[in-house]
């Protein structure tokens, strides 16, 4: 009998490319046929043969407080009862915008958006707008969205501009973004040395997420910081990934620096499209309307949505919630580093809050050159092993992992369980 995730991705490609709406549920990375999942609950979801998975990617970061969250669900139900959109302003936004001014450090005033790469995007004409200056630095390894200019990599010196990573990006946009290595601050020294005076804005991960799970070193963020309050430039944090995820109040609490700009998504939508983009008030007046710097979004703030995210943001709030995530991720990274130590297979794990990198190397990569040396096949044959288990890791080795506050002792035990037999067949 053909599976229906068969026959379902098999339609699917009939009438979207590569029968997916995001490139890396296409299993291209890991081989075989994506899973359709037809409902989550909790730490759960299924798929369209009704097998039922352990999840670690929890859409990708903000299925936080578990899939399907009785209070948010309620809110969600409660909010669309009174309307799916106005296109005029709600309290609702205000109350995020206030909620999200309380908790990040440096944000003082904040724009709501619809998606990371929203974010991204704005930040990056804010900090150009403001600085009146074109050239980025963006490092190799980090993601920030699929706009033009940040969809660029490395060029092959250390002052040469890079090349667009999509079809589709002109050079003249590739062209004012300045790709270096993650976590090394000498060449952030050299550039800055060089050509500090052009350079409008640094734009960073602080704890990596799209090239596996990757840390960057205090000493790395405190020389981006002390560089840019020198030459007048926009430190941006694009915190889409880790903000709420690595602690209640981002990666810049946890390294004890404040960017001048911080991006946010995932976790503040609780599962719907909400994301984004705020900093000092000083900056944010330059957005229209009340300064020249343009944005907007028919759906920026829709009120479901934020309803789902604001009710996330109150749980994640009750004492020992982050506590109990980072023990959680730990136990389950501590596991599968003992199980694969024990079948003798080169592992390592590291955890951040509720997030997680599972990488097939010596020791746990500082740089994007460092993930790419890890083995690929290996986790490919490690996914699909999980997978046989009904254990859903991200379908990439590239892709950080999420746990969320309903990954219970029993879930972990069970998890790691699996590992074993799977490190026992590689």
């Amino acid at each position: 009998m053909t599976d229906k995730n068969d026959i379902l991705f098999a339609r699917a490609q009939k009438t979207t490319p590569g029968g997916v709406n995001s490139p890396v549920r296409a299993f291209r990375s890991v081989g075989g046929t994506p899973r359709f999942i037809t409902r989550a609950q909790g730490p759960y979801f299924w798929d369209a043969e009704d097998q039922r998975y352990i999840d670690y990617i929890g859409s990708w970061g903000p299925a936080i407080v578990g899939h399907a969250h009785p209070e948010v669900i309620s809110a969600v139900q409660a909010a669309a009862a009174r309307g799916l959109s106005f296109g005029a302003p709600t309290e609702g936004e205000i109350e995020m915008a206030e909620e999200i001014c309380k908790l990040v450090p440096g944000i003082e005033q904040v724009r709501l958006v619809s998606s990371g790469t929203e974010a991204t995007m704005s930040a990056l004409r804010l900090a150009r707008g403001a600085t009146k200056r074109d050239k980025i630095i963006k490092f190799e390894g980090c993601y920030h969205g699929h706009a033009d200019s940040l969809l660029v990599k490395a060029g092959s010196g250390l002052l040469t501009f890079g090349n667009p990573t999509s079809a589709g990006v002109p050079e003249d946009f590739s062209k004012h973004t300045l790709v270096l290595d993650y976590n090394n601050s000498q060449q952030l020294e050299e550039v800055f040395a060089s050509i500090g005076d052009q350079i409008a804005c640094i734009i960073v991960e602080p704890v990596a997420g799209n090239m596996n799970l990757i840390r960057a070193t205090q000493e790395f963020i405190d020389t981006m910081r002390k560089l840019c309050t020198a030459h007048g430039s926009i430190l941006i944090f694009d915190e889409v990934m880790c903000g709420f995820r690595v602690g209640l109040h981002g990666a810049q609490a946890l390294y004890g620096v404040q960017a001048d700009l911080t991006c946010l998504g995932k976790v503040i939508g609780g599962g719907l499209p909400v994301a984004a983009f705020g900093g000092r008030a000083d900056l944010m007046g330059h957005m229209a309307p009340l300064g020249g710097v343009y944005q907007a979004g028919t759906l920026s703030g829709n009120p479901v949505a934020v309803a789902a995210g604001m009710t996330t943001l109150k749980i994640i709030q009750q004492p020992g919630f982050y506590e109990n995530l980072t023990a959680q991720t730990r136990k389950l990274v501590d596991g599968l580093s003992a199980a694969a130590k024990a079948a003798g297979v080169t592992f390592c794990a590291d955890a951040v809050g509720g997030m997680f990198g599972l990488y097939f190397a010596s020791e746990v990569p500082g740089s994007y050159a460092a993930m790419m040396a890890s083995d690929k096949d290996r986790f490919n044959r490690f996914f699909h092993l999980m997978l046989d288990q009904g254990v859903y890791l991200a379908p990439s080795a590239f892709e950080a992992g999420f746990v969320s506050a309903q990954h219970d002792d029993t879930i972990i035990a069970e998890t790691i369980a699996a590992a074993e037999k799977a490190f026992a067949q590689l």
